[in-house]
């Protein structure tokens, strides 16, 4: 049996089936690809003395996705014409960019298409009429829709866990701090400052200048 893409639209980032807004949109013809872009953002921080930047991570950006969904009302597909598309197009735009009106947001969806699953915000939706009636009104529209990934905030924090030593720290020392100090709170334990003091070059790990800055790696890479 041929699945259809699905679009299920929501008020909640929960997407809990409580929270379903509506109908879900049934594409007429699967689209022949779809497009997913994935992006990671660095900053660029040179030291002091240094002669090239070094590359920093800043933030995962949410991915993005689109989709190109036909609407044809010729009648070629289904057997049964219609005398234009503006109807179905502009239910389509208002599913698409439409304050919710309980949430006094836009929607978030849910696209489905057998195993894949992507959810998120619609953030673009072009409208391209292909075909037209003798007296002009189109018939055949191609909509080319964007979303924006979005998580529920909960889940996005513990996803993201940006206390987890399997990540690199940067830390900027405060009066007080001292290595050992630092290497519990981001490691959970202290026997690592010895590891830390030699990837930051550290020749006195007992006192920490204010305002310095600090690299601590994975404890998988200190360790070995």
């Amino acid at each position: 049996m041929l699945e259809k893409v699905q679009i299920l639209a929501y008020n909640n980032p929960d997407y809990s089936d409580s929270h379903q807004v509506g109908d879900p949109y049934t594409a007429m013809i699967n689209p022949e690809s779809y497009v997913l872009d994935y992006k990671v953002e660095f900053t660029e921080g040179q030291g002091h003395g240094t002669t090239s930047a070094q590359q920093r991570f800043n933030v995962k950006k949410p991915d993005e996705m689109s989709f190109e969904f036909l609407f044809d009302n010729t009648g070629i597909i289904d057997g049964q014409p219609k005398d234009n598309i503006y109807d179905d197009v502009e239910n389509f735009k208002k599913m698409m960019l439409e304050y919710d009106s309980d949430s006094h947001e836009p929607k978030h969806f849910k696209l489905v298409w057998g195993n894949f699953i992507f959810k998120g915000r619609c953030t673009a939706l072009t409208i391209t009429y292909k075909l037209f009636n003798p007296d002009g009104s189109p018939i055949r529209a191609i909509c080319k829709s964007t979303f924006k990934g979005s998580v529920d905030e909960t889940l996005r924090v513990a996803m993201e866990d940006a206390h987890s030593p399997d990540i690199t720290h940067y830390v900027v020392a405060k009066s007080g701090d001292t290595l050992p100090l630092l290497c519990y709170k981001i490691y959970g334990d202290s026997k690592y400052y010895i590891q830390i003091a030699q990837v930051n070059n550290l020749t006195n790990f007992r006192k920490l200048a204010q305002g310095q800055e600090l690299s601590f790696p994975p404890i998988v890479k200190t360790t070995n």
